[in-house]
């Protein structure tokens, strides 16, 4: 298999003080942006089940699934999975391609002191596409996309980030529905052998995946 799907498990703890003050000034803000309707601008930020992502998180992290401390988080929103991370020991970074979302988490970070950098960019690295098929989601690599072969560097990276994407160990993601099956084939095409995912689909259902070195069929 390409990758293998990981048990987690995700019960709902209470947060520790600080992640709890972070996320309650999160979410009065978050309110706001809905509030005054400035949401409508973007219409793809939907948020996720917080307390659910740092347990994750936090599950994860205490399993020692990952074989290092780098996180990446694919559509960060206002960046509450990355400022987790960080809380729990990552060198976080969030991809936003909207512009008010990666200042206003950027902004959050920094009132709290939690040091992540959100890099205002499209998570879909320099040569990658996609478009919408019969079957969802397709994913289009680069041309002669060598990714893994020792002799040509095809590393994916992003403008700004201090590390490659083969670097991080620990990637999150909040895909719709149609797109679920084309974030494992984009983490498997990015991502180093014993890299992990997690990806929440909605409310009581994430799930962790540990790349392979297989192919992706």
């Amino acid at each position: 298999m390409a990758i293998e799907e990981l048990a987690i498990n995700f019960e709902n703890k209470p947060l520790p003080e600080k992640a709890a003050a972070y996320l309650a000034e999160a979410n009065l803000r978050i309110d706001r942006l809905f509030q005054t309707e400035r949401n409508k601008r973007m219409p793809r930020f939907i948020p996720s089940d917080a307390i659910a992502i740092y347990n994750a998180l936090d599950f994860i992290t205490g399993e020692d699934f990952p074989l290092g401390r780098v996180y990446c988080e694919w559509g960060s929103g206002y960046g509450i999975g990355s400022c987790f991370a960080a809380m729990l020991g990552y060198e976080a970074y969030g991809i936003e391609i909207e512009a008010e979302l990666a200042k206003a988490s950027q902004e959050l970070a920094d009132d709290f002191g939690i040091d992540i950098r959100i890099i205002h960019d499209d998570y879909m690295p320099e040569g990658f596409e996609c478009y919408s098929g019969m079957g969802g989601t397709e994913l289009v690599k680069p041309e002669h996309y060598t990714f893994g072969r020792d002799d040509i560097d095809d590393v994916a990276r992003y403008e700004g980030m201090d590390r490659g994407l083969d670097e991080v160990d620990l990637f999150f993601i909040y895909p719709w529905p149609s797109e679920q099956e084309f974030v494992q084939e984009f983490f498997h095409a990015v991502a180093a052998d014993g890299a992990i995912l997690l990806a929440y689909y909605g409310e009581n259902d994430l799930s962790a995946y540990r790349k392979t070195a297989a192919s992706f069929d």
